[in-house]
């Protein structure tokens, strides 16, 4: 017995009808389930603007660091407990920094490119021989978790600041401790050399910051109280005089500090923020800095005069920040996006898709062409920036 034919052919004159017997499910949908026509946004988010996507880990994204050598080559480390080297174009390489057994949360090349330094929360750091066989040396010392990672400006000398209140300093040439910095009252969340390489400075969960000098480990300077900040610091970043220090605080503020005296410097001009601030950095000219915090906002600052050039708003949170050249800094963002802005006027020039969690830390290429980005949805994004200089 044949089945019953939906339509007859001969009766319809080649037009096809359906009546209710042919419903097999009905559906409802209101307005909000059908896309516009034209709206072709969930296909930009998965093309996204990168022209490189690294994949290789397998969880969140903490950090990622560009060679200051080779234009290509790029670190990248998250809650996988893994490290990988890889290469902007090269989708077919990648090396992994194995040997961590927690989240590796920070990573730092050399100067000069030929070291890869890479710490992780179990306290363990392990130096990379970059421009030989990539053999990995493990430096002992903390006992707490690696906040953070710097290299001398001129020298394979390693500093480490640790979730145990203390900072230590190596030298990776032959594998030795050269000083261990001690105190600060609770976990050291930032720290540098001076770009002169002669002092050190450091901030800390305990609301101060600290200035060192690194041949005796002497503390030379503390800064902490009125008018300092009141809650734990969480981002430094020093001019390339070596003369001021710039440090943001839980707190919502912001200070300068003359990294000579030990003063605090800025008569509380720098307004306070209603949220955390996450990122400060001079640019490249030191008149000005970049501010950006929880509180949806980047200020660019002229530090001379002490007052805001402007203000640019963003959808969430500012996480991270770099700048491109003199007058461009790109952000990342609670909202997965990267955007690039003109300091000068506080215009937004271009938001870069390409994530779907919070954007982690930034990067940019020895040739300052692309800004790489690693975030929260495990992946990294290379991002062409050569018209942002």
């Amino acid at each position: 017995m044949s089945a019953r034919p939906l339509h007859d052919d001969e009766d319809d004159n080649g037009e096809v009808f359906l009546d209710e017997s042919d419903i097999i499910h009905e559906v409802s949908m209101d307005n909000e389930d059908l896309p516009d026509a034209d709206d072709d946004s969930e296909f930009e988010e998965e093309d996204g603007d990168f022209v490189h996507k690294f994949t290789a880990h397998t969880g969140e994204l903490y950090s990622v660091a560009c060679s200051p050598t080779d234009a290509a080559l790029v670190a990248t480390g998250g809650s996988d407990d893994r490290g990988f080297l890889w290469k902007i174009g090269q989708g077919d390489w990648a090396f992994e920094l194995q040997g961590h057994e927690e989240s590796v949360s920070s990573l730092a090349f050399s100067y000069d490119g030929q070291r890869l330094a890479s710490g992780s929360l179990d306290g363990i750091i392990k130096v990379w021989d970059v421009s030989g066989n990539l053999e990995g040396k493990k430096v002992e010392g903390p006992g707490g978790g690696i906040e953070w990672l710097k290299w001398h400006p001129r020298g394979h000398i390693l500093l480490a600041g640790s979730e145990d209140f203390t900072i230590w300093m190596w030298n990776t040439d032959n594998v030795a401790l050269l000083n261990t910095f001690t105190g600060h009252g609770d976990s050291v969340t930032c720290g540098d050399f001076t770009p002169d390489g002669k002092l050190i400075c450091t901030g800390s969960e305990d609301a101060t910051l600290r200035i060192w000098n690194p041949k005796s480990g002497e503390s030379i300077h503390v800064v902490r109280g009125h008018p300092y900040h009141t809650e734990g610091l969480t981002c430094l970043s020093i001019n390339s005089t070596s003369t001021l220090a710039l440090s943001g605080s839980k707190d919502g503020s912001v200070h300068i500090v003359n990294i000579t005296t030990g003063r605090v410097v800025d008569n509380n001009a720098l307004a306070s923020c209603s949220d955390s601030i996450e990122c400060v950095g001079f640019a490249p000219s030191d008149s000005w800095a970049a501010v950006g915090g929880m509180d949806k906002k980047m200020i660019i600052w002229d530090i001379e005069h002490l007052l805001p050039r402007g203000t640019c708003e963003h959808e969430d949170g500012v996480t991270c920040l770099a700048w491109l050249g003199a007058s461009y800094v790109a952000t990342g963002c609670v909202d997965g996006k990267v955007r690039l802005w003109d300091s000068r006027s506080g215009e937004c020039l271009k938001t870069l898709k390409g994530h779907s969690d919070a954007i982690q830390s930034l990067s940019v290429s020895a040739n300052r062409d692309y800004l790489v980005s690693a975030s929260l949805d495990g992946t990294s994004c290379a991002f062409e920036v050569e018209n942002f200089r």
